[in-house]
């Protein structure tokens, strides 16, 4: 295959990352926008905020079994539009129709309906945009490419607190069809510009089906990695879960943490992470550097690293300037994992054909890490009380980290470079 160094090759990438950040950015603005504006309306018909919090997690809960299963159909899918495409031309579409009818909905029944079907809708074409990465450019550069679609997803909790700001007090339905459109409009830009077909990965995907055995269903896929003696791929995953428990977990805690220990209100408490998102976004492109210079499972140790040091030492000095400053080095330090974790995974896939699902691992287990996060670390909290938050999130990365750094191991045993 031709290089990447390739002027014509160089332009290719840009132009594929441009469209894959374009979807992920107009998917990650309606949940981001979901997450934002539909408890309010199940608090119209709930008075329990646990059963608000079991109806809001139910997305990710379908996730773990969609996401993978739909991964895995769109990995085996020959079409003159390749693999990828004909899944998110049809699913985004409906996802943005779905998306308008929640706020119409009158009653609670029909208010779980929409919700339910647009959770279904929404996830089965999640991991498949960011698919598109792996299987047009090498691996060599998909770390730059992975860097620009997360700081296109970063992007969307702006977007989504301007469309709150400006239209949901005056206009609560008709500022759920602001995301819609946003959807339909990139759906539109993609589908037009991006023929999947005409990749690296769907080509060396149709000369493997000529020359072996089919890929496997998705049973087998996940034997194969459960079962491998190297157990690189399983740890990956393993790592993933675990620093998303402590990501979200520095997230979802940190407004009572706040309130508790920094004697902040509500308001003061929520509004402290905005710098660290900041820090995040600049961040990540030069992550994506770094790991191409010095190795991408050295860049997540390190990064990983400086997240669960940074929130240790932010606990010793319990006060506001100091949290911000430690939040902004934690969040410039996740960046180090967040960029190169999923571009490992794709790296580790033994098959091109098999991409999808690889993405949809990904994907799973930091959905996973999200849903049990939280409530692991509210343990330790309950345990050890709000004072030591950080330090209880510090030791859930360290052993995060412990993970990867047993990966690397692995990989200087078999000579392997991640």
């Amino acid at each position: 295959m031709p290089s990447l160094a390739a002027p014509a090759d160089r332009r290719t990438a840009r132009r594929i990352t441009f469209f894959v950040a374009l979807a992920v950015f107009a998917q990650e603005a309606t949940w981001d926008f979901y997450d934002a504006q539909v408890p309010p309306l199940l608090r119209e018909h709930i008075t329990s905020t646990a059963v608000v919090g079991l109806v809001m997690g139910m997305d990710n809960l379908l996730g773990i079994f969609v996401q993978p299963w739909i991964a895995n159909r769109s990995d085996n899918t020959r079409t003159r539009w390749g693999r990828r495409i004909p899944y998110l031309a049809v699913g985004m579409p409906l996802a943005a129709l779905l998306f308008t009818l929640i706020p119409l909905a009158s009653t609670l029944p029909a208010l779980i309906a929409a919700i339910f079907v647009y959770s279904l809708v929404g996830n089965s074409f999640k991991p498949i945009a960011q698919a598109l990465l792996p299987d047009f450019i090498e691996p060599e550069r998909r770390g730059r490419a992975n860097a620009a679609v997360k700081i296109a997803s970063g992007l969307t909790v702006i977007v989504s607190a301007l469309i709150s700001a400006l239209l949901v007090d005056d206009h609560p339905k008709l500022a759920f069809t602001v995301p819609a459109l946003l959807m339909l409009g990139c759906t539109a830009v993609l589908v037009w510009r991006v023929r999947d077909n005409r990749s690296r990965g769907y080509r060396l995907a149709l000369a493997e089906d000529a020359t072996e055995e089919p890929a496997g269903r998705l049973r087998d896929l996940a034997k194969d990695i459960v079962g491998d003696p190297d157990r690189s791929r399983l740890l990956v995953v393993t790592a993933v879960l675990l620093f998303a428990s402590a990501w979200f977990s520095s997230r979802a805690l940190f407004t009572p943490y706040g309130m508790e220990t920094l004697g902040l209100s509500r308001g003061e408490a929520g509004s402290l992470t905005f710098p660290s998102g900041i820090a995040f976004l600049v961040a990540a492109y030069p992550a994506a550097l770094l790991a191409e210079r010095i190795g991408r499972i050295r860049t997540m140790t390190t990064g990983m690293v400086v997240f669960g040091v940074s929130l240790a030492l932010g606990a010793l000095v319990p006060a506001p300037t100091t949290t911000v400053i430690a939040f902004c080095v934690a969040a410039a330090g996740a960046s180090g994992f967040l960029i190169n974790a999923a571009v490992v995974l794709w790296n580790l896939a033994p098959s091109a054909r098999v991409i999808g699902v690889y993405t949809g691992l990904y994907t799973v287990s930091w959905a996973v890490g999200g849903f049990i996060g939280p409530g692991v670390v509210g343990a330790m909290v309950d345990l050890t009380g709000w004072r030591y938050m950080l330090l209880d999130i510090a030791l859930v990365t360290a052993l995060a980290t412990a993970v990867i750094a047993r990966v690397a191991v692995l990989g200087r045993r078999h000579s392997v470079s991640l």
